[in-house]
């Protein structure tokens, strides 16, 4: 996301925001605390009635403080949480995730929240408190975690004569070839641009030790020898079957997609979530689950979501309190239940946890967020262009990534 220029600032101010607004309530004594809250729970009317309560239930014990949870939408989430800042008004606390944080620490929107999490810092995962700090200090209270990991059937696997399944980039490549005999795809990759690149072509790259930007953020690092073997092994794969033939513009859907019909063999980056839909199609006995594909370490992408203090907050004390409550056991864990998410504590249990859930949970160590730059977002949408067109056969994998170094470095010449 850009910063915002003077006129964006100005349009911003403009924008007549919906809803309760940070301040001390109409007349009353009491301290408001407005959250944004997103569908972090699937099913609505679960949704709904999960914030009801923790808004309930928090207020019974605090009765000087008054919350409102307001449900927003992801749908243009970016843009009304940069009006909101701009316009310092909208909400006390907001969710947001790694890679969204930076670019407001960086204009000084956002307040630091480390004496949130200082009397339990040691129960939290360590890199979801990584993941959320911005030059030092913490700029979200993690209320949950994200995980990705392999999914394959078992079945193709044996089937092709394979009896280890891939737990290595290198064993990845020597399956291919055998299950591309019967005609399968050892990988779902999923090429499409519209895909995130941390569920196709980062991990690879995390997995071979490379990086999407320099360790200062003031370049674009992608095309170093580590991305080129990263994107030279999906060429590789592409060569002997060993991707769709539609990968270039494939999704990462499971539901009617190659791997519930068989096509292909593993996904590398899926969910817990996708897991149990692949189990829906070819049978729950018939999924594995792994860790990440190792190359020279195991990586796997997932992300805490944060809460996220506004600057402009006229009850400050109030909305931390509120934060560190939902970030709390007590909340963490139903939380965690219901939305099919993980915990970010270790010190939290999630009730009648499902086994995939569990074997998930395993990956949870090889958590990393991504790239967390002002501009990442940007810059992925150039490499995912470029990788499209390897994919093609239109660049060869050095050129690919040099084209997208080059425009994304332009882009961060540009400070726009």
């Amino acid at each position: 996301m850009r910063k915002l220029t003077a006129a964006g600032v100005v349009a911003a101010l403009s924008v007549v925001i919906a809803g309760c607004g940070s301040g001390g309530g109409s007349g009353s004594d009491k301290s408001t605390v407005t959250l944004w809250m997103y569908p972090v729970i699937m099913d609505q009317a679960k949704h709904k009635a999960f914030w009801d309560k923790v808004e309930k239930d928090f207020e019974a014990a605090n009765p000087a403080i008054d919350v409102k949870i307001d449900q927003q939408p992801w749908d243009g989430r970016q843009e009304k949480v940069t009006t909101a800042l701009a316009s310092r008004k909208g909400f006390d606390l907001v969710v947001l995730g790694p890679d969204q944080i930076p670019q407001y620490a960086q204009q000084g929107t956002l307040e630091p929240v480390d004496d949130v999490v200082a009397p339990a810092k040691a129960s939290y995962l360590l890199n979801a408190l990584t993941a959320l700090t911005v030059d030092g200090k913490l700029y979200g209270v993690p209320i949950y975690q994200t995980i990705t990991a392999p999914i394959y059937n078992k079945k193709l696997f044996a089937d092709a004569g394979v009896t280890k399944v891939p737990e290595t980039l290198a064993e990845l490549k020597e399956a291919a070839p055998k299950l591309a005999a019967g005609k399968v795809a050892v990988l779902d990759y999923p090429g499409k641009p519209e895909v995130s690149l941390n569920q196709s072509f980062y991990p690879i790259l995390w997995a071979n030790g490379g990086s999407v930007f320099a360790a200062d953020g003031k370049s674009v690092t992608v095309n170093n020898q580590q991305g080129i073997d990263s994107l030279q092994l999906l060429l590789d794969l592409k060569t002997v079957g060993g991707l769709p033939e539609n990968t270039a513009s494939k999704g990462n859907d499971i539901e009617g997609g190659a791997l519930a019909s068989g096509k292909t063999a593993m996904y590398h980056a899926a969910t817990a979530l996708q897991a149990d839909q692949l189990g829906a199609a070819i049978g729950a006995e018939n999924v594995g689950i792994g860790l990440p594909l190792e190359g020279s370490k195991r990586v796997a992408f997932g992300i805490p979501g944060g809460l996220v203090l506004a600057k402009h907050s006229e009850n400050k004390d109030a909305a931390k309190k509120f934060a560190a409550y939902v970030a709390s056991p007590e909340v963490a864990g139903p939380l965690a239940k219901e939305s099919g998410f993980f915990s970010a504590r270790t010190d939290v249990t999630i009730p009648d946890q499902s086994a995939t859930s569990k074997e998930f949970a395993k990956s949870l160590e090889f958590a990393f967020p991504g790239d967390t730059h002002p501009k990442a977002r940007q810059v992925m949408s150039m490499i995912a262009a470029h990788v499209q067109a390897a994919l093609l056969g239109k660049e060869d994998a050095k050129t690919a990534l040099d084209a997208a170094a080059k425009e994304g470095n332009e882009l961060l010449a540009g400070g726009s």
